[in-house]
């Protein structure tokens, strides 16, 4: 069977790739040996899949459903497969193998959920609800000497990168500076250490058997809450901004759930306020102008 990533991966490492990056052209071969290393049975490539990693449906030697992923160094599955080790099934995909190989290929084996049911699905009240509730049980005590990057660590890199942007397109300049200053006030305080998610919305929590909800897809990191709970307020982005009273809603999003996971309310829109104008950035980084915009006017909103 021909592995051909498909075209959404593709063009998403391709915005990222960094110089002289083959990970993509070898991705077909390497798909085959890690299948063939397995034994399993490919039922077919997931199509559109992520934008960091290649997702195959596959079938053990004893039958059972499962999912085999493989992504890119950079795309630090190791820091997924450590996270997913840790949580243990319980709010999010279980993890089926941790051996040595698995880490060496950049490849998860995963149980099978039902990949085309997300909570996105759902109508929006539900969905939140629903995703919260999910997001609420992944909020642990990270594990003794983890080597996951902090919510200081990583934001860090993405200022840098932001200010950069600043510096050559003095029209970010003023959105840029509200969420840096809103960082350095949010990053003031104590630090809270919980392992999150990282990268949680409504289309990361699918339908599975085990429990009706289940997480996939972390890009895991420790710190406060209202970090991850952030990412979650602008789901559905493109409805709130054609919607006529889409500030609004975002703001009443923001109480609903901050109050219903008993997360600061003022921390939420920070963090809130600073993710929207880094990805609004990034996107605009990479050529992704329509998406950047939307984040920007949604950023503008907060």
């Amino acid at each position: 069977m021909a592995f051909e990533p498909p075209r959404r991966l593709v063009r998403a490492l391709g915005e990222t790739a960094p110089a002289g990056d083959d990970w993509l052209a070898g991705l077909p071969e390497a798909a085959e040996r890690a299948v063939a290393r397995r034994e399993l049975t490919v039922e077919r490539v997931q199509v559109p899949g992520g934008r960091s990693s290649l997702v195959l449906l596959v079938r053990l030697p004893d039958g059972t459903p499962g999912v085999l992923k493989l992504a890119p160094p950079r795309a630090r599955p190791e820091s997924e497969r450590a996270a997913l080790a840790h949580w243990g099934g319980l709010g999010a995909v279980l993890l089926l193998s941790a051996d040595a190989q698995d880490a060496a290929e950049g490849a998860l084996l995963l149980e099978r959920l039902h990949p085309d049911v997300s909570v996105r699905s759902l109508p929006e009240a539900k969905a939140l609800l629903e995703a919260a509730g999910t997001l609420r049980r992944l909020w642990v005590t990270p594990p003794a000497g983890h080597a996951f990057e902090t919510v200081a660590e990583r934001t860090g890199r993405q200022a840098a990168a932001m200010s950069a942007d600043a510096e050559r397109d003095p029209e970010l300049a003023p959105l840029v500076g509200a969420a840096l200053s809103a960082r350095e006030a949010l990053l003031a305080d104590p630090p809270e250490e919980r392992l999150l998610h990282g990268t949680f919305r409504q289309s990361k929590v699918l339908a599975g058997d085990r429990m009706p909800w289940l997480a996939v897809g972390p890009d895991p990191v420790v710190g406060e809450h209202a970090f991850d709970l952030a990412r979650l307020v602008r789901d559905r982005v493109e409805d709130l901004i054609a919607s006529p009273s889409g500030a609004s809603i975002t703001r009443r999003r923001i109480k609903r759930l901050a109050e219903s996971l008993e997360v600061d309310q003022e921390r939420l829109r920070g963090w809130t306020l600073f993710r929207a104008v880094e990805s609004g950035a990034r996107a605009l980084r990479v050529g992704r102008p329509q998406d950047g915009e939307l984040l920007l006017e949604f950023a503008g909103w907060l």
